[in-house]
């Protein structure tokens, strides 16, 4: 494929894409949001695992787990146990998987569930979160891009004209005193009749009712309302921003149950997946717990019925 691409591939790329001229993902501030809100996101979730995953290969652990929504756990006389991201293949009785395929430059293998690996999922779906990340990343970035145009647009300026060199130069002037933080601007009287016709040589656009604008404290507003959303999603304690000051014990609790929607989901499922790792390998130290406290922000301990306490099993 010819690259740099030619002006035929370009415009068959901008002319297939509705908007055309809008590129929500391409960009800088979508990598940036990406990025952060993936570190929020695994924020959720403290996982305690073997020494060997840990360090540099924690984080591996995170980004496939949060990206990919499971990983498979294995081992074998020449990595000992591990992890892998890979695919599933085949259906049970209940419509799982049966078989997980890993394609490692280092190993290849295609191993049977339940006796040669076990895997640990996110969500029961096995798809991940990101398409959560994706989402907000999306709003967040363009909406990054309209501050910036906001910050620039309503600064308040001055829209003068001219009719003459002359007059041009004595605005600018006035301006720079103005500017310079001159209490009064004294000119000389000249300058108000044009010479020739003895019309104003000045003319003035006003821009008026700026308040009435879409402002930056409005577009700030609603860009923090995005992040606590975000935060609500995937359980992140928050206020939303517009009633922080009036908001009553049941609509904080409310919220509070909200932020845990799916963050209890992740929780469980991993807790269930840990119990099938821990039958296949019973000497693993894998184990999970929620971060945030409802109210507090506090790491959580959740007993289960079972007894079992932080997904400590």
């Amino acid at each position: 494929m010819y690259t740099p691409l030619n002006y035929q591939q370009i415009n068959i790329g901008a002319g297939s894409y509705n908007p055309s001229m809008v590129k929500s993902y391409n960009n800088k501030t979508f990598a940036f949001w990406e990025r952060a809100l993936f570190h929020r996101a695994q924020s959720v979730l403290d996982f305690t695992l073997p020494d060997e995953w840990n360090g540099k290969v924690k984080d591996f652990f995170l980004y496939c787990l949060f990206k990919y929504g499971f990983l498979i756990i294995s081992e074998n006389d020449e990595f000992g146990r591990f992890f892998q991201p890979g695919t599933l293949s085949g259906y049970d009785f209940y419509y799982q998987p049966t078989r997980a395929i890993i394609a490692n430059p280092l190993l290849s293998a295609e191993l049977q569930i339940g006796s040669e690996c076990e895997l640990l999922k996110l969500t029961p779906d096995y798809m991940g979160v990101w398409d959560i990340i994706w989402y907000y990343a999306e709003k967040l970035s363009v909406l990054d891009n309209a501050i910036n145009m906001s910050r620039m647009n309503n600064k308040f300026a001055f829209f003068l004209g001219a009719r003459n060199k002359t007059a041009s130069a004595a605005l600018k002037k006035m301006l720079d005193l103005v500017n310079r933080g001159e209490p009064a601007v004294v000119y000389d009287m000249k300058l108000t009749n044009d010479p020739t016709d003895k019309e104003m040589p000045f003319q003035q656009w006003q821009r008026d009712n700026l308040k009435n604008s879409y402002l930056t404290t409005d577009q700030l507003m609603d860009f923090q309302t995005l992040l606590n959303n975000f935060d609500a999603e995937v359980g992140i304690p928050s206020i939303p921003y517009q009633k922080k000051e009036r908001m009553v014990t049941d609509e904080a609790t409310m919220r509070g149950y909200d932020a845990k929607a799916r963050s209890l989901t992740w929780f469980n499922t991993l807790t269930s997946s840990i119990k099938e790792i821990k039958q296949l390998y019973p000497d693993i130290t894998l184990s999970v717990k929620l971060h945030y406290d409802e109210t507090e922000g506090t790491a959580q301990d959740i007993d289960t019925k079972g007894g079992e306490l932080n997904g400590i099993i």
